[in-house]
This record gives structure tokens, sequence and C-alpha cells, in this order.
């Protein structure tokens, strides 16, 4: 479902270790993970890796300086050609599957964008 699940995972397998090292808990205590999370009151990783990048996004798309954030991101190599198969999926991409192609004008709505991020983060969150 989403592209950069492979790193987000690895990210929360590395939070569930540090905290089980923080309580002293091995795995053969057979300890669920939302018991552990509950004693260690830690913010989870994915919630907050996703939360940034939608703010980031929407931090980029206000500008009208001219920097290069937003001509980063919405980069197109000169042949506009993509691996065969399935390709890598791009920055924008998962932030255009909420909040539609014109995202830009999206981010200009506050309230708008905060009830889309909502959606994002649960989106990313909710896979394992």
């Amino acid at each position: 479902m989403v592209a950069n699940y492979g790193p987000l995972r690895r990210l929360r397998v590395t939070q569930r270790a540090i905290e089980r090292a923080m309580l002293g808990v091995s795995l053969r205590d057979q300890i669920r993970n939302e018991e552990i999370r509950r004693r260690t009151r830690v913010t989870d990783i994915a919630q907050r890796v996703t939360k940034l990048k939608w703010q980031w996004a929407r931090l980029v798309a206000r500008r009208t300086d001219g920097r290069w954030g937003l001509k980063v991101m919405e980069w197109r190599s000169r042949t506009c050609k993509r691996s065969v198969g399935r390709p890598p999926t791009r920055w924008t991409d998962d932030i255009r599957r909420v909040a539609g192609s014109r995202w830009r004008q999206a981010a200009q709505d506050c309230v708008l964008w905060n009830s889309l991020q909502k959606t994002y983060v649960q989106q990313w969150t909710s896979i394992g």
C-alpha cells in the first residue's frame, strides 16, 4: 500500500527494541507492544515522521520566494521516463494520494490541510 514501508518498518522495529531495553524486557517475556508503549509513554516514530513530512510539504508549498525545496519536489527528468515495472515512488506521490493533484492549493487552506493530515498520518501508521 505505501511505498516507504521498508524504512518505516525498520524505524518501528528499532524503536520497539529501544523501548524493550529501557524497561529491561525480553522478547521471551511475551509482553505486548501496546503495553510496552503504554509503560514508556514514547511517541510512535511512524506518526512523528509522517506528521513532520506533511508539515514540511505545506511549508514548501506555501513559499513564494523561489527556494529550491519546491523545485526539487516537482522536478522531472528530461526524459520523463521511469523504470519498467513498478517504478519507485516520488516524494510527493503519497502526498498527492491524500491531497489530490492540486495539493499545493490545498496547502494554502489551513483547515483543509490539517484535516487531510489526520488521514495521511493514519494511512501510514495503520500498516503494522
